[in-house]
């Protein structure tokens, strides 16, 4: 299902789920900046939060462009998907959270598949645009 722009409505999901991924790690970027305050080393603490801020900046560029319906979106956005998944096997395996692990895994897994369905390749390839 396309909208009257011809962008799936996958495309624009994807982009609302990068988006939650990104508000996240800007959140985070926050509470290491007001942790910052409490500890004897805050530069290194506020080192991390404008790390953090920046990656977080990215993504919320490709969820963004995603919403917006750009294709240059798409790949950044099937990259953190990429990334995601093995932080939540990371997560599952080796440091003992299964529940964490699992629900990153089943969240980014989610994000994957409405980035490659049949309707969002067919967008991103440009296969139902007309010729101008």
């Amino acid at each position: 299902m396309s909208n009257r722009n011809g962008v799936p409505a996958a495309v624009r999901v994807a982009g609302a789920l990068t988006a939650l991924e990104a508000l996240a790690a800007l959140a985070f970027a926050v509470a290491l900046v007001v942790r910052s305050f409490s500890v004897e080393d805050a530069g290194a603490v506020l080192g991390e939060a404008a790390y953090f801020a920046v990656l977080g900046g990215g993504v919320l560029a490709a969820a963004i462009g995603l919403l917006l319906g750009r294709h240059w979106g798409r790949t950044p956005a099937v990259v953190l998907q990429l990334l995601l998944l093995g932080v939540a096997w990371y997560t599952y395996g080796p440091s003992g959270q299964q529940l964490w692990g699992a629900l990153v895994g089943v969240y980014a897994a989610v994000a994957l598949y409405l980035l490659f369905t049949n309707p969002v390749r067919r967008w991103a390839l440009g296969v139902d645009e007309q010729d101008d």
